[in-house]
């Protein structure tokens, strides 16, 4: 594995393997690194010549300065477990690299509506956080693929909204979301919740769940006050739960049984802010 930590080397670099035609895919990531991460890795490495993976812990997304400080950083290791996976390159750039005028007066992507609903309405200004760090990397290492994984289901429909707008030519690919045994989203937060928490935290999965066994045509209001009551009782303080269409994230209050959905919660266990969600069918 090669190590980059500029951004006009790795350009360099890429730029001949594009001159050779090898296909490049990227996994962006923020470290703290675990099999859902290595999951993404995998599928690059299957599909494509070459495969990128970036760590950078981006600033600008953090809209609670607490949450930027705490997160878990795990570098030799996630190191490791990129050289034993494959990874073909580690892009490990500074602040300065990503944002080399500084972190003022950066640009502002017409998101529309999705910035205004759920984690748009909780996290103000993430999303212009994620697009400006997205953005950048992007041009840096000009990828053919770009895989992001499901868990971050707005996210992904946010990164979707940037390539439309920038016109870049990446597919993005959106990858399942991996779970542990009980059932619990893989995510680097989890590395931040006790023992008690972690048996807690399963009650996400398990109230998601539910509404995908059990809900039917007719008013949705119900099952998601449900949930919410259920993670309340559970000891959580929940942000949302909601019922979205899935290819459009539009907030739903009846369902006409044929429209494909998707079911996302957010909710704090202490100082942790854990999110998930699930496709319906």
């Amino acid at each position: 594995m090669i190590l980059f930590k500029q951004a006009v080397q790795l350009g360099d670099f890429l730029r001949k393997a594009l001159s050779e035609k090898k296909t490049v895919g990227f996994v962006p990531t923020m470290g703290a690194l675990h099999e859902g991460h290595l999951s993404l890795l995998a599928d690059s490495l299957d599909q494509n010549d070459l495969t990128v993976c970036s760590i950078f812990v981006n600033p600008t997304q953090f809209n609670d300065p607490k949450d930027f400080e705490k997160y878990p950083v795990t570098l030799n290791k996630d190191i490791e477990q990129l050289v034993a996976a494959g990874a073909d390159i580690l892009f490990l750039p500074g602040v300065n690299e990503i944002y080399p005028a500084g972190t003022n007066n950066l640009p502002h992507y017409d998101l529309g509506y999705l910035e205004t609903i759920l984690e748009g309405h909780y996290r103000f200004g993430h999303f212009q956080g994620v697009c400006q760090v997205m953005h950048r990397l992007l041009e840096i290492v000009s990828p053919d693929n770009l895989y992001m994984g499901q868990k971050d289901y707005q996210q992904c429909m946010v990164v979707k909204k940037l390539i439309a707008l920038t016109g870049m030519k990446v597919q993005l690919h959106t990858c399942p979301t991996l779970r542990e045994p009980d059932g619990l989203a893989m995510s680097s937060r989890n590395m931040r919740l006790n023992e008690a928490q972690r048996k807690q935290a399963v009650a996400i999965s398990m109230v998601l769940g539910r509404i995908k066994q059990t809900i039917v045509p007719g008013p949705l209001e119900p099952m998601v006050q449900a949930a919410e009551l259920a993670l309340t009782q559970e000891g959580f303080r929940v942000d949302y739960v909601a019922i979205a269409a899935a290819d459009n994230l539009e907030l739903l209050k009846e369902w006409d049984g044929h429209r494909k959905l998707v079911t996302l919660a957010a909710a704090y266990l202490q100082e942790v802010r854990l999110i998930d969600n699930m496709l319906i069918p």
